[in-house]
């Protein structure tokens, strides 16, 4: 059923339904770059057993014990190198994301985004929608490819918060959108744009993903294909571009975490070995990365410059995740149009 406004007899008390959601969600962030805020975040994040599989018996103790005692700190100070006036710039981007859509969704569709993790939580946001009248609400993570330790914490969370729920609204979610034709096209077009700004021409393009425990491609979890067919489909559109002539195209994976083995290969080795081989000219672009945070503006530009300089390189480059840009924008309006298909 379509949009439509309320019918009520004169004599009925009045009703807040009728309304259509959609809700942006994103990973997470802590309130400050602060030890203390960082501390409850990470509790936060790392308790999820889709993100850290290992039995709680086992990992609580490491938890509490180690890892919220000591990288805190460390982590802080990777925040504060990348804080702005306006905050987390994860949490401002998506935001403006959110707000972009909702000019050209119209009045009667309320957007509104959230963080699985920290502030302001799915299930603030989900009492907000329903409150304001929305009976109908897709939920959209802002992951292109799917991982079980990302898309799936996201409905986990909603299931949590419906299930105390009397009147629960009607809910869609969005898709993973690792091969659609839109984001690849946005992609395409909007990495085509800043390289054309660039002051030299790159030797070599890193596609940087952020990495996952080699257990969870074991398990059975998509993940590691769709970056994969993502960089695949990227590169033969990007190959076909006089940016991109003779660049050679690496996939890799960041943000390692852990003594466990993960995603190969490693996006900080490979920049190493790229600068100790001779490449001279490198950027990074991370596709699966909707909105740039913390992975992107302090490990891949700071840390990831640092050690592709001090490898023997000379220039290097991150390029911007889509965000607001007019291609991102455009192309997320469009996946959401489709998926209120029958609501509008």
């Amino acid at each position: 059923m379509t949009w439509q406004s309320q019918r009520l007899p004169n004599d009925h008390p009045p009703v807040s339904s009728g309304s259509i959601g959609v809700l942006l969600v994103n990973l997470g962030t802590p309130d400050a770059p602060d030890p203390a805020s960082v501390k409850r975040y990470l509790k936060q994040f790392l308790s999820d057993p889709r993100v850290i599989e290992i039995p709680k018996i086992a990992w609580q103790p490491i938890l509490r014990g180690i890892i919220l005692n000591t990288r805190p700190q460390k982590s802080a100070e990777a925040y504060s190198k990348i804080w702005t006036e306006r905050g987390s710039p994860l949490a401002d981007i998506t935001a403006r994301q959110a707000e972009a859509i909702a000019d050209d969704l119209g009045e009667n569709i309320v957007v509104d985004y959230a963080m699985r993790y920290g502030s302001p939580s799915i299930e603030q946001r989900l009492t907000e929608l329903t409150e304001k009248g929305c009976d109908r609400i897709l939920i959209a993570p802002m992951y292109p490819q799917y991982c079980a330790a990302t898309t799936a914490t996201v409905f986990d969370e909603v299931a949590r918060v419906l299930g105390a729920m009397r009147w629960q609204p009607a809910l869609r979610f969005l898709p993973p959108y690792h091969d659609d034709a839109l984001y690849l096209d946005a992609l395409s077009d909007d990495l085509a744009r800043q390289v054309a700004t660039l002051s030299f021409k790159p030797e070599v393009m890193l596609l940087s993903f952020h990495g996952m425990p080699q257990r969870t491609l074991e398990q059975g979890d998509p993940y590691h294909c769709h970056c994969h067919k993502t960089a695949r489909l990227l590169r033969e559109r990007l190959a076909e571009r006089p940016e991109f002539e003779g660049v050679r195209f690496e996939t890799t994976f960041q943000s390692r975490f852990g003594p466990a083995q993960w995603l190969e290969p490693a996006t900080d080795d490979t920049l190493i070995a790229e600068g100790e081989k001779g490449t001279k000219r490198l950027v990074v672009a991370a596709p699966g990365f909707a909105a740039d945070c913390v992975e992107t503006l302090e490990e891949l530009a700071l840390e990831g410059r640092d050690e592709f300089l001090e490898a023997g390189g000379e220039q290097y480059a991150v390029l911007d995740c889509l965000n607001v840009s007019a291609a991102g924008v455009k192309m997320l309006d469009a996946i959401i149009r489709r998926e209120l298909s029958g609501w509008i």
